[in-house]
């Protein structure tokens, strides 16, 4: 995974610093996302899937959109709020899914519990994904393939929360940023993975 083969090459220069010089950065430090949902790179519960109850025309959506748990700790400074965004990159090959953008979020907020952004809350301004919304919509994943890669990415800005207007896709919101590293402070980020556990 590119997320951890990152934080192996930060760690790495941490202690080559310590060697050198008597002092390192703290793991604390590194911009990092986690979920008590689901570990990165592993499969994700049925519940995250998204519902029968949102999609009732697609057999595929098996689940509760539940949406994960969200933990981040090592924000760059300069940060003032947030972007977190789902992708899966199979999905409806080649252009892939965007199931939620959403952006705008306040940096003293330090995560979301499970199913708390599966609603609206002032804690984000809602994008809007493939489905239309700007709330979180789960994997509904096709039988009898391979788990798709449901790629979440955290990008800390230096967007005031309530600058950028509601309703960008992930497209709008990236061009939002500019060219590289113009609005961006750091990112991070997790993938999990999900296959239809009724039709495999």
């Amino acid at each position: 995974m590119l997320v951890k083969r990152h934080h192996l090459f930060a760690a790495a220069a941490a202690t080559l610093t310590l060697g050198l010089f008597g002092t390192a950065a703290n793991a604390a430090d590194i911009f990092s996302l986690t979920s008590t949902t689901f570990q990165d790179g592993k499969i994700m519960p049925k519940k995250v899937a998204n519902s029968q109850a949102n999609a009732p025309t697609n057999p595929n959506c098996v689940g509760d959109n539940v949406s994960p748990q969200f933990s981040w700790t090592g924000v760059p400074e300069g940060t003032k709020s947030f972007a977190l965004t789902m992708f899966d990159p199979e999905g409806r090959a080649p252009s892939g899914v965007s199931h939620w953008v959403a952006y705008g979020i306040p940096a003293s907020v330090t995560g979301f519990a499970e199913g708390e952004v599966s609603k609206e809350s002032d804690k984000y301004v809602g994008g809007k994904s493939l489905f239309g919304v700007g709330t979180y919509r789960g994997p509904c994943t096709p039988p009898n393939t391979t788990p798709h890669h449901y790629t979440f990415v955290l990008i800390a800005t230096d967007f005031d929360p309530k600058e950028l207007p509601p309703g960008l896709t992930r497209d709008e919101l990236i061009a939002k940023f500019g060219p590289p590293p113009a609005h961006v402070k750091g990112s991070t980020g997790l993938v999990g993975l999900f296959v239809n556990p009724w039709k495999m």
